[in-house]
């Protein structure tokens, strides 16, 4: 991949897509700013939009692994509060501008409409779209970045979704015409792309991102017709020529971490030697103990006052989760006595570069496998069985973590000062064998399966997908009810705030939306129409 970016390098070129400069009296031009009709490389304005993007799903900074429950603080100085008190969300219309940026520089550079950065940029405006709609509700999406139109009118959720599929349709088919023998396999752009995928690989994330998308539809399937949501799925499933999706980990959107620029985001927070002030979930670990995950070795570290009992590194019942229904003291109390599990030292904080730890993947396999195998327990499907993609993503996400059947596994202690205090063995198969885990088959059982293993499979990984699924499905339970989830009635919310953005300088569109859907409350408690 492309590790070193070239942000400041952007800043000064695309100040000429803002302001222009000028010569006035005793004024003269800037000599490192362009002009508004200069040639910037579409390369260095796609790396901007990529490297924003990436931000936007750091874990930990963003406090995604907490609000995911795969972890809980014990200590607000470094990992902040466990609270779910949300308020106003940020926005992705930057993301917009840049993308109408790169087609305008695109079409001067190549003069059609029909080059990868046109399809690129119908896919991040997708996603852009999509990121913001599944915070809020309505957003402005036709008019939103047009520099003609101040405040755009709002549209409704379903019209975002559909316009979204909209764009990957045609993002899919421009990079579909464009793929040869010849280029399928070359990096679509080195210089500009971090991800370093080819472009058959960015064809076939367009494609498992649409799957994303259609299965976060599954409430609204059956009642929203001309949405066709089962037919959309299917049709993608069914032509793998003119839809191509992912076929293995390989394929993966991923970002990679290194000590230079791309530093692991523990690292990067200085929060290296303060591994034992956050702990992995009782959410999380309780689905890993009770089917004797083998991602659990790779997640956490024992309960210290377990080892002190005499359990063994590679017993399952030595490793506790925290609950985050608790106050922060008295995690804090329990984290100090032992009690819990802590991140795995080893994994996630013995290299600012990442170094032992999977890449963050922004859209990956393993979850491309679950969600086919969701539509097959569904219905939606035919001619596939959902038990073969099911396992297919367990397998996948054994992978993402590098974990082999019959695997020695070193297991270190909660800060690093022991990172060998024993080993176990990898048993992939014993964990397929169990009772929990035996697919159940096309029914509600089958379906909690599937939507369990890919919660697992979206630990430090996928933003906030973990959440958007468990909001949707209500797989797996979480905790909610306690002291430390910090809302009023101390219940996880179902989305957040308009940002504030939108409230200033769009007020009067903002009020007619928060009235139409919400009964004039930007309440936080409120259903979109995607969830209802």
């Amino acid at each position: 991949m492309k590790n070193k970016l070239f942000i400041p390098a952007l800043a000064i070129i695309f100040a000429s897509l803002v302001f222009t400069a000028c010569q006035k009296g005793d004024l003269l031009s800037n000599p490192n700013v362009a002009a508004e009709n200069s040639t910037v490389p579409a390369s260095l304005i796609l790396n901007h939009i990529t490297s924003t993007l990436q931000r936007g799903e750091d874990p930990i900074i963003a406090d995604v692994w907490k609000h995911n429950q795969n972890i809980v603080s014990n200590y607000q100085y470094y990992f902040g509060l466990n609270f779910y008190n949300w308020s106003n969300t940020g926005h992705t219309y930057d993301i917009v501008r840049y993308c109408n940026k790169m087609e305008e520089q695109a079409f001067k550079q190549y003069n059609n409409k029909t080059n990868a950065y046109y399809a690129l940029s119908k896919f991040f405006k997708a996603h852009s779209f999509v990121w913001l709609s599944e915070r809020v509700g309505d957003i402005p999406m036709y008019q939103a970045g047009d520099p003609n139109v101040l405040q755009p009118a709002y549209d409704s959720q379903k019209e975002v979704f559909k316009n979204a599929l909209n764009l990957l349709d045609t993002a899919n088919n421009i990079l579909g015409a464009l793929i040869s023998t010849a280029n399928a396999n070359t990096k679509l752009d080195a210089a500009g792309d971090i991800y370093a995928l080819s472009y058959s690989q960015w064809q076939k994330v367009i494609n498992t991102y649409k799957l994303r998308v259609l299965i976060s539809l599954s409430k609204r399937a059956d009642d929203n017709a001309d949405l066709n949501v089962k037919a959309q799925f299917a049709a993608i499933i069914a032509n793998p020529a003119k839809y191509p999706i992912m076929t293995s980990n390989s394929d993966n959107m991923q970002y990679v971490y290194n000590s230079a620029y791309n530093q692991y985001p523990i690292n990067r927070a200085g929060y290296v030697p303060y591994g034992y002030a956050a702990n992995p979930s009782k959410t999380l670990i309780d689905l890993l103990t009770v089917n004797q995950d083998p991602r659990l070795f790779a997640f956490a570290v024992p309960a210290p006052a377990q080892l002190a009992a005499g359990k063994a590194v590679g017993d399952f019942s030595a490793y506790i989760g925290s609950d985050v229904n608790l106050s922060q003291a008295t995690l804090s109390n329990n984290s100090t006595a032992g009690q819990y599990s802590f991140l795995n030292w080893n994994r996630y904080f013995s290299s600012a570069a990442g170094a032992n730890c999977e890449p963050y993947i922004f859209l990956g396999y393993p979850e491309m496998c679950f969600n086919i195998a969701e539509a097959a327990n569904r219905g939606w499907v035919t001619g596939i069985n959902a038990v073969d993609w099911y396992l297919k993503g367990i397998n996948a996400s054994m992978g993402v973590y590098k974990l082999t059947q019959g695997q020695t596994f070193t297991i270190g202690n909660l800060d690093g000062t022991k990172p060998n205090m024993g080993s176990t063995t990898i048993d992939i198969a014993g964990f397929l064998a169990q009772p929990g885990v035996v697919y159940a088959g096309d029914n509600a059982t089958g379906l909690n399966q599937i939507l369990t293993q890919k919660y697992v499979a979206f630990f430090s990984n996928s933003g906030y997908q973990a959440f958007y699924n468990q909001r949707r499905t209500g797989v797996p339970a979480f905790a909610q009810g306690g002291i430390g989830i910090g809302t009023p009635n101390n219940l996880i919310p179902v989305r957040w705030l308009y940002p504030q953005d939108e409230i200033n300088y769009n007020n009067a569109n903002y009020t007619s939306a928060v009235t139409a859907q919400y009964g004039g409350s930007d309440n936080v408690n409120a259903k979109m129409w995607l969830i209802k």
